[in-house]
């Protein structure tokens, strides 16, 4: 999976560098457009690792204000679905449950220009979750516990840190981030009159994204 993901940023820089242009546009104007792109998505805990990644998707509008030539503020409004691929082996059985978790996100970055092509971004995102999907692949056909899980066991709200790379073009734009979750996803629950919280990880995110601009 470290693999994919460094092969995907190769690329990026890669474009930057053969498609590499002066902007023309008003430094100063306000910039609408639409996003979309690949996720590379985790739960983190104590013990993660890349094993645990589930690629999805991730889509949406986005308006950037500008502040200064250098500096601007850009809202977005995503479609983004996180999760993460959970391996058990227990005694009675063992297999992967992929929990798929769709989520409308609102990110807004303090977005700085280092060139005119090549900017760094930060800033918090709020989620909110729409829907859930989880799905069990086990050695044992009998050992089912999707039906264990729905919506109202996870939290509807997530809320974090992201922090990006990007390049932007005359039409168009490229760029990686990475979503920091503080909020677990799931919530507690009792099992044998003992609460764990479960899932018991974080949303940890991987985004790399192109943008085309509307004006």
């Amino acid at each position: 999976m470290k693999n994919r993901i460094y092969s995907a940023l190769i690329l990026i820089f890669g474009a930057s560098l053969i498609t590499a242009q002066a902007q023309t546009n008003d430094p100063l104007q306000v910039q609408f457009g639409v996003k979309g792109g690949v996720n590379f998505s985790n739960m983190y805990t104590e013990d993660v690792d890349d094993d645990n990644m589930l690629t999805s998707f991730n889509a949406g509008l986005y308006v950037n204000i500008p502040v200064s030539s250098s500096l601007s503020i850009q809202p977005e409004f995503l479609y983004s679905r996180k999760g993460s691929e959970l391996s058990y082996d227990n005694l009675f059985a063992t297999g992967t449950a992929k929990f798929k978790l769709n989520y409308i996100e609102v990110p807004v970055l303090l977005k700085m220009n280092v060139t005119d092509n090549f900017n760094i971004h930060v800033g918090p995102y709020v989620a909110y979750l729409i829907d859930s999907q989880v799905t069990n692949e086990s050695s044992e056909g009998t050992y089912d516990f999707e039906s264990n899980f729905d919506n109202d066991d996870f939290n509807k709200f997530d809320a974090g840190l992201s922090a990006g790379i990007g390049f932007d073009f005359d039409s168009f734009g490229i760029g990686a981030r990475y979503n920091y979750g503080l909020i677990a996803v799931g919530k507690e629950r009792d099992f044998g009159g003992t609460t764990y919280t479960v899932p018991d990880g974080k949303n940890s995110n991987i985004s790399i994204y192109f943008a085309l601009k509307l004006n």
